[in-house]
């Protein structure tokens, strides 16, 4: 099979799809590895790294989405790309459809097969692509939060950790899954006082074991949310329905609620933001003020660190392109229930029941 590498055109996107290593394991395999020049540049990997690894250098993307059976990338097809999309050509990639309404109706128009990293599923129901990203994510949401919270930021003024004599700040998170367990975590670590929300009771009853002593467990409901946020410097948006849209917990009048200077990181972005005064931003201008609350909401939060989430990334997502490498997308499909599970569309259909809904 002939498998595509295009470098990724998001804004401020620095990782890629693929790395050397797979590269090397998928020609040794006989396929052919077709990687666009200076793709791997933004994770520090270089052409000649690609090449030594059996891997061919194509100089523009237009050569990769003509030639490549399968397409490996890390972002939705860009505005730019639609044009480059082929009747029935795999796609493996994040989508997060139920958010681009747009990238949607393209990939449907252009009659692709779109497999989803972020509706795969392993043995146990888990979503194993989504989940290196979502530790990254979950990371940095704290990361990104203290330092807005830095009074030229356009933050409160607080040291996420206090020092002695003064209170460390106050962190709510929403959704205790992968992002919100390490953003609490974090957190904690830094010695803020941290709200875990969820409506998994037995999530809660697990994290509330293993957490550090500054980390309570609250159950999440509309109330609950509500009576949270007027103590709360910052906020992780960590809620995760996978392929559906995020739930709008916490709706505009909520703000008022909050303190001036506050700040919201709504890493459920991607999936269209459990904050109602949430939009995408970038990493170029990632941050804007609603009733005086600063909203972080970057689509593409762990691009930042390209070089990590390259390699958390492909150490997850290799074992499925090697699969559809090998074995065609319909017999690797048919040997793997949780594979199948993350074809989100075929030949101008959706497939995927969350995405369906969510795109009415």
């Amino acid at each position: 099979m002939i498998i595509g590498v295009p470098k990724e055109c998001k804004s401020d996107e620095y990782r890629v799809a693929m790395i050397p290593a797979g590269a090397e394991a998928l020609s040794k395999r006989g396929h052919t590895v077709l990687i666009e020049t200076q793709a791997g540049i933004g994770s520090g990997i270089t052409d000649a790294e690609y090449q030594q690894a059996g891997a061919e250098i194509t100089p523009t993307a237009k050569q990769i989405w003509n030639l490549a059976e399968l397409i490996v990338k890390v972002k939705e097809p860009q505005e730019k790309e639609f044009t480059l999309l082929h009747p029935h050509q795999m796609i493996l990639t994040y989508f997060h459809f139920a958010a681009e309404p747009a990238v949607a109706k393209a990939c449907l128009a252009a009659n692709i097969h779109a497999i989803a990293y972020e509706t795969i599923r392993d043995d146990h129901g888990r979503l194993p692509c989504l989940t290196p990203m979502s530790e990254v994510a979950g990371k940095m949401s704290i990361q990104e939060g203290a330092k807005y919270l830095e009074r030229p930021m356009m933050g409160r003024g607080i040291l996420l950790g206090g020092v002695p004599g003064v209170a460390p700040a106050n962190v709510v998170v929403l959704g205790a899954g992968v992002v919100g367990h390490h953003a609490a975590r974090v957190a904690a670590g830094l010695g803020a006082q941290v709200t875990l929300m969820d409506v998994n009771l037995d999530r809660l009853r697990h994290l509330s074991e293993v957490m550090p002593a500054n980390v309570k467990t609250v159950f999440s409901d509309a109330h609950t949310i509500r009576d949270a946020l007027p103590d709360a410097d910052l906020v992780i948006g960590a809620v995760l329905l996978p392929g559906a849209r995020a739930p709008r917990l916490i709706k505009a009048d909520d703000l008022k609620r909050m303190k001036p200077g506050s700040v919201i990181v709504d890493v459920a972005i991607d999936q269209g933001g459990c904050v109602e005064t949430s939009h995408p931003t970038t990493h170029q201008s990632p941050t804007y003020v609603v009733n005086g609350v600063l909203h972080y909401c970057v689509t593409n939060i762990p691009g930042a660190v390209g070089r990590t989430s390259t390699f958390a990334l492909c150490n997850a997502t290799f074992p499925y392109v090697q699969a559809i490498a090998d074995q065609g997308w319909n017999k690797a499909a048919a040997a793997n229930a949780g594979l199948a599970a993350g074809l989100n569309m075929q030949d101008g259909k959706i497939t995927h029941p969350a995405v369906a809904a969510a795109l009415k």
